[in-house]
């Protein structure tokens, strides 16, 4: 059973906590249903929306579409799926490999278009997931000025998953110094983005200056993953 009082209340909450500092809402739809995704849109006033996989945004697709809602694509891209949401999103968050760039720009040539993305770094330095390693961060900032159908506006990270939340801030903080690096290969770009913090991080991320926070079992409650 759908809680639409629920949704309705912490999507307001977030907006404010948002707002009050700055930053903006990104609503996290992974494993929602069409008529949660219509209802947080339409009912509650979500302008940005967050998808996770390919399958998904392409379900979801006519009715975000319609909405005229904001779509970032925020999980893993890869590189053969890249094709079927070059043209349907508005920013990608998780450009995460020069390899993936180069698919990207394959891929956006062919549709004349350029498409926004964030870089993600991989801040924790984890093996299990993919993003640049801040080391190599400057080094890609620099490559990827080469291609003429991507545009870099900023930053994205995901963090390592820590019980004690006060821990993410060393982690925010070293991701907002690259964004500061990033600024200095990108002086053209007004406002670099930095996307960070998510249900369990929040409040660290806008206590680090972010721009964005996805929030998705914040909103929506917890994820039933056998629909996956």
């Amino acid at each position: 059973m759908i809680e639409f009082e629920s949704i309705k209340a912490n999507i307001e909450k977030f907006n404010k906590l948002a707002s009050d500092s700055n930053s903006k809402l990104c609503a996290v739809i992974k494993l929602r249903s069409l008529e949660e995704i219509n209802y947080a849109i339409n009912d509650c006033g979500v302008k940005l929306v967050g998808e996770n996989h390919v399958q998904e945004l392409l379900e979801h697709y006519d009715l975000l579409r319609n909405s005229n809602c904001e779509i970032h694509f925020i999980g893993h891209l890869q590189t053969n799926k890249v094709k079927y949401i070059i043209d349907k999103v508005d920013l990608i968050e998780s450009l995460d490999s020069l390899h993936l760039a180069d698919e990207i720009e394959k891929q956006a040539t062919k549709k004349d278009i350029c498409i926004k993305s964030l870089i993600e770094i991989n801040i924790a330095e984890e093996e299990q997931k993919s993003g640049v390693l801040p080391s190599e961060a400057k080094k890609v900032f620099e490559e990827l000025k080469k291609y003429k159908h991507i545009k870099p506006i900023g930053l994205m990270t995901v963090g390592p998953v820590l019980e004690n939340t006060k821990e993410y801030i060393p982690f925010f903080m070293k991701t907002r110094e690259l964004l500061e690096e990033f600024s200095r290969v990108y002086p053209d770009v007004d406002k670099p983005m930095i996307s960070m913090g998510m249900s369990n991080s929040y409040l660290e991320a806008l206590e680090c200056g972010t721009s964005e926070i996805r929030i998705g079992s914040g909103i929506f409650g917890p994820r039933d993953y056998s629909k996956k």
